[in-house]
């Protein structure tokens, strides 16, 4: 009887399986990482009448023309500051002239939480935007942050600067796309310097050590911090400076709020804030009867006034 030929087969797997199993090994220990998140957000309760603050992508695109037209119309109002530019403007100014003292100590969150919270009440008693602060998640795009949605030319805030375009422009080039195609800025920091919204992605090895700083599982380990200064130091220094190293441009500078991105990135940094309130309840080391001061653009308040999303001068969840 003839004996079948003898296989010649390999018994060590091949290439594509050792990449199959990686791929998976990688998905099941990010899969983890989004469970543990997921112990930090608070359940929503139907009863709730405070709005519901939502990330960008989760909106129609008529939701995000809304917001996007909304935007627009700042740039359409005149200064609440009385001077020689816009509402739009009014925000980078007082984020430079007021909001830079709060950075690198214990009121940064406080304060810029304040400074959204103006930001969307211009927008929906200026501009009659019916929606609430949307929030970038920029977790979601920690592989790629430059191939986000938030970048889309039609229903988003358009991308990179175009080296091509002579316009002046600061740190970077003129965006060229987009709704805020040439969007004219009037100033850089404390300097009198018109030029165009300016944009440069970073790439390469930068880009990769950026995006690092958003990954899934380090927002993990911020959250088991217990004490809020160190989270609110580890924040800023880690996911908050991350998105405008990448971004680059007017985002780069401190008057940064001349990048209609910023929100979106800063209402995303006050969820997480949240978040961490949430599961920290009795950490709190924001000194409550602390002044926040916004230059005009709003009444001046007290901390203790944006310690709580659903009480006091706010109400609204995530």
């Amino acid at each position: 009887m003839e004996r079948p030929p003898r296989c010649r087969c390999s018994l060590r797997p091949s290439a594509w399986v050792v990449g199959i199993l990686s791929v998976i090994l990688l998905s099941l220990s990010l899969l983890a990482v989004i469970h543990d998140l997921a112990t930090f957000v608070r359940p929503v309760e139907p009863a709730s009448s405070c709005a519901i603050r939502r990330e960008w992508r989760t909106l129609h695109a008529t939701e995000k023309l809304e917001y996007i037209r909304a935007v627009q119309c700042l740039k359409q109002q005149p200064s609440r500051l009385g001077y020689a530019h816009t509402l739009y403007d009014d925000f980078p100014y007082v984020h430079i002239h007021t909001g830079n003292s709060s950075h690198h100590t214990v009121m940064f969150l406080a304060w810029h939480r304040y400074l959204v919270h103006l930001y969307e009440q211009a927008l929906r008693d200026v501009c009659q935007y019916d929606g609430h602060a949307v929030y970038w998640d920029w977790s979601l795009d920690w592989s790629d942050l430059t191939a986000s949605p938030v970048w889309d030319s039609e229903v988003g805030f358009g991308g990179n600067g175009n080296p091509n375009d002579p316009s002046p422009a600061i740190h970077g080039a003129c965006v060229t796309s987009g709704p805020f195609a040439h969007l004219q800025v009037p100033f850089v920091e404390q300097f009198s310097y018109p030029h165009c919204l300016s944009r440069d992605f970073a790439q390469g090895d930068a880009l990769t050590n950026y995006s690092a700083a958003i990954h899934p599982s380090v927002i993990h380990q911020l959250f088991l911090l217990e004490d809020e200064l160190d989270f609110v130091l580890s924040i800023e220094d880690g996911p908050h400076l991350s998105i405008p190293r990448t971004v680059h441009g007017d985002f780069s500078t401190i008057t940064a709020p001349a990048d209609p991105v910023f929100f979106l990135h800063h209402t995303q940094l006050d969820r997480l804030w949240s978040m961490w309130q949430h599961a920290h309840p009795q950490s709190s080391a924001v000194p409550t009867d602390d002044l926040i001061e916004v230059g005009g653009l709003g009444p001046d308040i007290l901390a203790t006034d944006v310690m709580h999303t659903e009480s006091g001068l706010l109400c609204y969840r995530y």
